[in-house]
């Protein structure tokens, strides 16, 4: 009888790591990914200090570099995005339903905090509209910013307080995967839905509406909008038609030809210049035309003392808090990365997310709002060619110089300019090609984009939201819970095994079946790939028995399967028991090391055998085939004997 054949690949069975050796490589994979220490690692100490400074605070890297050479393009881009920060400013914290004066005010800290921490070169910091709208809708649940402005304010501070921890607290866990369960398609669902409500919500300025609805919901906002049609100006009405069409036109200029982007980067501040000139001296507030206001100068007051965290209201702000903490990290990181792409650079999103989050810890104790960074402004930055973060800093001082000495004169500002310039901004966040590629591309995905779509635009922006998400994890769990299996063949061409799906000229392997798993086994899976590999088994076996041959081996290529629990373990071994009471020995190939160190330290590999695991398809196959031809031999002989 011929003797087995020796593998020239022998699987390692070295002794599996300890407890902690684990944790460490897994933590470390979990929380440093990109390993941002490994320039320092030889370094000496004094060296490994300064890095260190330098990798928490990313100003100690760029700033001993910088030169007049860089300022120049800073300047123009800073002054640029400051004359866009302005009407953006006063325009959300309307739409926040707090006093104008307190989005200029989040123009002029938070910039400072992200030019010291921020590792974009191109972010620009602002407020965003979801986020004022988001934070608005929550509280105005507890108190009505009409009926007690102090007690509504304090509570935005807070929910500002309580974003910036939470986002803070996500970039020194290094948690940032949780921002990743805000998927593309949410994103573009959400934005889509609160373009949709916002536009709608601006109709109030545009009409010249004294009563609203404070609920935002598309329904909600329709019915107040009918309902008090008595109150409707057709003078504010046409201004705001002119404004929202000179809008309309300076961004279909700057599509048209790019390098005319600062057209439509200035046309928000010229619709503020000309609205004041023209309210000043129409006396447009006489003519049902309403105006800011007055808008006092100073620069931020203080607002700690104005946090409150009364039990009796402070849900509130710890749910705006975290779903706003949650939003403007992963518009903000997602936009700081599509930049740096362009210019093919990368930023560090745990950086990102530390440096968001303690502009708005500062923020919330100077008097400033939520802030993020907005695509518009982040736009403006980058085409008006921003080299550093110091265009953040000569935005913010352009900001201080408008609170001394400027901000009186804002005070004449139409509202209906204002809701042109939030209507205007928000048609350029409904974006209809993305949801048409995700409907020709993948439905699943579109759906999750059409969840929150239409959960944010007709019931709630948080409804909303986690109608989506729960769309998203549901589409998770069935990757987990319904792993790929495939048939593999021999493609005789190549002498490679591959998914005889995809590839039907591969060939099977007579008295072989060769099954691929694709992905972690554990008990939410366990089950369902016990039955489809015993389905596989009984598929193949109904083909190869009216051939006239029989499945004798099964090997399992382990290749793409990461990791096992202790439930997967014993799913292998009850495997293996069902496979040889139907007569066919089961072979493990391939197994990865957590894989390998788990059936070790289990004992698993025992039962198996190590006679029964190889390295690759082909040196099982090789010994299957000998033990077939072995198997053949006896039975001749004992055919002969009969």
């Amino acid at each position: 009888m011929t003797s087995s054949p020796q593998s020239l690949h022998r699987v390692n069975y070295a002794a599996p790591r300890s407890f902690g050796t684990l944790l460490k490589a897994n933590l470390k994979e979990t929380l440093f990914p990109d390993d941002p220490f490994h320039e320092i690692k030889n370094e000496p100490i004094s060296r490994r200090f300064l890095k260190g400074a330098q990798y928490f605070v990313p100003i100690f890297e760029w700033l001993p570099k910088y030169s007049f050479k860089l300022f120049k393009y800073d300047l123009l881009a800073g002054i640029t995005i400051a004359s866009l920060a302005i009407p953006q400013g006063i325009s959300y914290a309307k739409l926040a339903n707090i006093p104008p004066i307190i989005g200029l005010y989040s123009s002029f800290v938070p910039p400072l905090i992200y030019a010291v921490f921020g590792s974009s070169k191109h972010l620009a910091v602002g407020t965003v509209a979801a986020c004022s709208l988001l934070i608005a809708a929550i509280i105005e649940g507890k108190v009505n910013a009409n009926d007690n402005m102090p007690l509504y304010l304090s509570l935005v501070f807070t929910a500002t307080l309580f974003s910036g921890l939470v986002q803070t607290a996500l970039g020194l866990l290094r948690l940032g995967i949780l921002v990743d369960f805000l998927s593309h398609s949410t994103i573009t669902g959400f934005m889509g839905g609160t373009a949709i409500i916002i536009c709608l919500q601006q109709l109030k300025g545009m009409l010249g509406l004294k009563h609203f609805t404070t609920h935002t919901d598309v329904a909600s906002v329709l019915r107040a909008i009918f309902h008090n049609r008595k109150e409707w100006k057709w003078e504010s009405a046409v201004v705001g038609i002119i404004f929202l069409t000179f809008l309309q036109f300076t961004r279909f200029v700057k599509n048209k030809k790019p390098k005319l982007f600062w057209v439509s980067a200035i046309a928000p501040m010229v619709t503020v210049i000309v609205g004041c000139l023209f309210a000043y001296f129409a006396h447009a507030d006489k003519h049902g035309i309403q105006i800011v206001g007055h808008l006092s100068k100073g620069i931020n007051p203080s607002s700690i003392h104005l946090l409150n965290f009364d039990p009796k209201y402070i849900s509130a702000p710890i749910k705006a808090g975290v779903i706003a903490a949650m939003i403007s990290l992963a518009e903000g990181i997602a936009i700081g990365r599509s930049f740096a792409i362009i210019r093919n650079e990368q930023i560090d999103g745990n950086k990102e997310m530390i440096a968001i989050g303690l502009m708005n810890i500062f923020g919330s104790f100077a008097s400033c709002y939520l802030t993020t960074g907005p695509f518009s402004k982040t736009a403006v930055n980058f085409n008006a060619g921003c080299k550093t973060a110091m265009s953040n800093v000569v935005m913010s001082i352009c900001m201080m110089l408008t609170l001394l000495f400027l901000a009186p004169l804002f005070s004449y500002t139409p509202l209906v300019s204002l809701s042109a310039i939030i209507m205007s901004a928000m048609l350029g966040l409904i974006d209809y090609d993305k949801a048409y590629h995700l409907f020709k591309t993948d439905k699943f995905d579109f759906c999750i984009c059409m969840a929150a779509f239409f959960g944010v635009s007709f019931i709630s922006m948080d409804i909303g939201l986690m109608l989506s998400v729960g769309l998203a994890l549901i589409r998770a769990l069935l990757y987990i819970a319904r792993p790929a299996t495939c048939k593999l063949g021999l493609i005789s061409e190549t002498g490679l095994y591959r998914d005889v799906e995809q590839y039907p000229d591969a060939n099977g392997i007579a008295g072989i079946l060769i099954l691929k798993l694709g992905s972690p086994i554990y008990f939410a899976n366990c089950n369902y790939i016990r039955e489809r590999i015993l389905r596989w088994i009984r598929d193949e076996r109904s083909l190869t028995i009216s051939e006239g041959n029989e499945i004798e081996f099964l090997l399992l290529e382990l290749g793409g399967i990461t990791s096992i629990d202790i439930t997967g373990v014993e799913t292998l071994l009850e495997i293996r028991r069902c496979v040889e009471a139907k007569g066919i020995k089961m072979i493990l190939v391939n197994p990865r090391l957590g894989v390998l160190e788990k059936l070790m330290v289990t004992e698993s590999i025992d039962t198996v055998t190590k006679e029964s695991v190889f390295l690759t398809i082909e040196d099982a196959i090789d010994a299957c085939r000998f033990s077939l031809k072995c198997s053949d031999q006896m039975k001749r002989e004992n055919l002969a004997i009969v």
